[in-house]
């Protein structure tokens, strides 16, 4: 039998990074599927001064293991129980790319702890793969299944950045991109050699058309046109929900120009949320 996360011990907490004032509004940073928290250490800090700043790796990423023992958990799970610990009622979630299908989770899964969401070229749920989609997964899988990690990471470092992107973000990506795979696949082994699941979070069924908190959605011109759709698709489908195009954008601005990103951010939580409001 599979345990549960609802309803035996509780799981390893989740990594983080936490800064600011512990009374300011809380800002949960979702990193994005190729990362780790460490891709907001560039406009982190500025965050910070008005707000109180968290950073989780989600499990499978960065400092946070896979579990491997059978245990089901979900990604909004795990947040929730990161809020409970640290105290946090709610928060502004902003999540890049799978960080930003995981907040949609997360605002599906439990309301009350997101006050407004900020999505940066999310992923998301009912949008069809395309040929460039297809294109990649194949390559991925390829590579991987030939024991290329090196080339699967090279691989993603290419098709993620957009034209903006200098040496120092490239590298970034190859730094966390690499982690990833590394836990992610020595979990797969270890839960191989146990004859168990392959370790992952359990999925959450999102209904766009049930979030009702204030919501913009960032999508860049330069990304996979599959990815292009998912941010059109989420702004048509949450009520009220605005969309912003990046003209110079791949699919991570927060790696490509920091600087513009930082002002983007806290131009829009600084903002009345009533402005957003559905």
């Amino acid at each position: 039998m599979t345990a549960s996360r609802d309803d035996l011990r509780p799981l390893p907490a989740l990594a983080h990074d936490v800064a600011g004032d512990a009374g300011a509004p809380a800002v949960l940073l979702l990193h994005a599927g190729v990362a780790d928290h460490r891709m907001w250490d560039a406009v982190a800090p500025a965050l910070a001064h008005a707000f109180r700043v968290i950073r989780p790796d989600l499990r499978g990423y960065g400092d946070s293991p896979l579990l491997v023992d059978g245990t089901e958990y979900t990604n909004a799970g795990d947040l929730a129980d990161l809020l409970d610990e640290l105290g946090v009622a709610d928060a502004v979630v902003v999540g890049a790319s799978f960080g930003g299908k995981v907040a949609l989770e997360l605002a599906t899964a439990h309301p009350g702890r997101v006050r407004e969401l900020v999505l940066l070229c999310p992923a998301a749920p009912g949008v069809p793969d395309t040929a460039a989609s297809d294109a990649f997964d194949e390559e991925e899988a390829r590579l991987l299944g030939a024991g290329d990690v090196e080339g699967a990471v090279r691989l993603n470092v290419t098709t993620w950045l957009g034209p903006d992107a200098d040496d120092a973000a490239r590298q970034a990506l190859t730094v966390m991109q690499r982690r990833a795979f590394e836990v992610q696949l020595a979990a797969d082994a270890a839960a191989s050699a146990a004859g168990l699941p392959e370790p992952g979070p359990r999925p959450v069924e999102i209904d766009l058309g049930a979030v009702h908190v204030p919501t913009v959605v960032v999508e860049g011109a330069h990304d996979m046109d599959q990815l292009r759709a998912c941010a059109r698709h989420v702004a048509a489908s949450v009520p009220g929900a605005e969309l912003s195009v990046l003209d110079w954008a791949g699919h991570l601005p927060v790696l490509e120009r920091p600087d513009a990103m930082r002002a983007l951010l806290l131009d829009v939580l600084r903002d009345d949320p009533t402005v957003h409001a559905p």
